[in-house]
């Protein structure tokens, strides 16, 4: 199915004529069948061909695989900001410009009742990794025009997507070779460290000292109140994927002590480990046969991703793999204006 042809202004809050061709497809994961979350195993999928894939069917194009951020899900990349198009809107424009090489760009939901699964394989979550390396990869290959191999597929996200597209193919080099990183989850002493003791004092004040007391007024509460709850839902989540525990099915291992709010120094060193600025150098040779590596963040981040861009690339700088780092002046928010430019970098490295 296409998205409408619905005529509408520059700025309207409706679909967009696009140029290209945007399937809407519904898959059934048999590996995420039975998760500890009991999540669906039937999953939405977008697969966007820019107009010389719909016009051509006879050669074959490299793909980007776009994963989204924690708390987001797949049926955001079609929503409107105020006087903005959607970044499927944004991509159309720059294929139709003639300023990209043609592709297909595929949205992939990897959304959890937790808020997101960090793309990794977990006991505690489910098998997202696989699932989008060994399930969606195969699936868009088999159905649609791709230049199938590493060497013509890349990844692109932003935040939590972003750390899955640093990690992902340091960890599955067979399945993609290239990476677009926006202010994505790194140097976690910084990005996550901070929450520690916020969180901390809300289980001691407001939750009895208990993510599960957490866990069912989330469930239970008519509206998600992120200022009180986000900061411990997201830490519970980051958990799940980074240690879950393997004797509690669903459940983790704290990198912090609820009730004192210390931290357990050897579930912390595990959680480190999965830090892509430490993930770098015993992944050197992997990051050094991509083919296009580009990472940027706004100089004002919240949540310092910047600082954990810089550093993951002096990692790269200090290990020779080649890369592009990009700070502008911007938050962790409204950067969606970012997307085209870094997927064209991927695309034009992927033909």
């Amino acid at each position: 199915m296409s998205l409408s042809r619905v005529e509408g202004l520059p700025g309207a809050p409706w679909d967009r004529p696009l140029a290209g061709m945007l399937d809407r497809i519904t898959v059934h994961s048999e590996l995420l069948e039975g998760n500890p979350l009991g999540d669906p195993a039937r999953r939405p999928l977008y697969v966007y061909r820019s107009p010389g894939v719909v016009a051509d069917g006879r050669r074959r194009y490299p793909s980007v695989y776009v994963i989204q951020g924690y708390s987001g899900q797949l049926d955001m990349w079609l929503g409107h900001s105020p006087f903005e198009p959607n970044v499927v809107e944004r991509l159309d424009a720059m294929f139709a410009g003639g300023d990209c090489p043609d592709a297909m760009i595929v949205f992939v939901d990897a959304w959890t009742s937790l808020g997101g699964s960090q793309f990794l394989n977990s006991s505690s979550t489910g098998p997202y990794m696989d699932y989008l390396c060994d399930e969606i990869v195969p699936f868009v290959d088999e159905r649609y025009p791709t230049l199938a191999g590493a060497g013509h597929r890349g990844i692109a996200g932003k935040s939590s997507g972003g750390y899955g597209a640093m990690v992902v193919p340091m960890l599955r080099p067979d399945v993609f070779g290239g990476l677009v990183s926006h202010a994505g989850d790194a140097l976690f002493e910084y990005c996550y460290l901070r929450d520690f003791p916020v969180v901390a004092r809300q289980l001691r004040d407001d939750l009895g000292g208990s993510f599960d007391e957490l866990l069912r007024r989330v469930r239970e509460e008519p509206t998600f109140n992120w200022g009180r709850y986000g900061a411990a839902l997201s830490l519970y989540a980051y958990a799940c994927a980074y240690t879950p525990d393997p004797d509690r099915p669903g459940k983790p291992l704290m990198p912090l002590d609820v009730s004192t709010g210390r931290i357990v120094p050897d579930v912390w060193q595990r959680w480190l480990q999965l830090d892509p600025v430490r993930m770098a150098e015993p992944h050197a040779d992997e990051l050094r046969n991509l083919r296009r590596i580009y990472l940027d963040a706004g100089r004002q981040d919240e949540f310092f991703l910047d600082l954990g861009a810089q550093a993951f690339a002096d990692e790269l700088t200090r290990l020779d793999v080649d890369h592009t780092l990009e700070l502008f002046d911007g938050t962790h928010s409204g950067i969606s204006h970012r997307y085209p430019g870094a997927i064209r970098e991927l695309v034009v490295a992927l033909r």
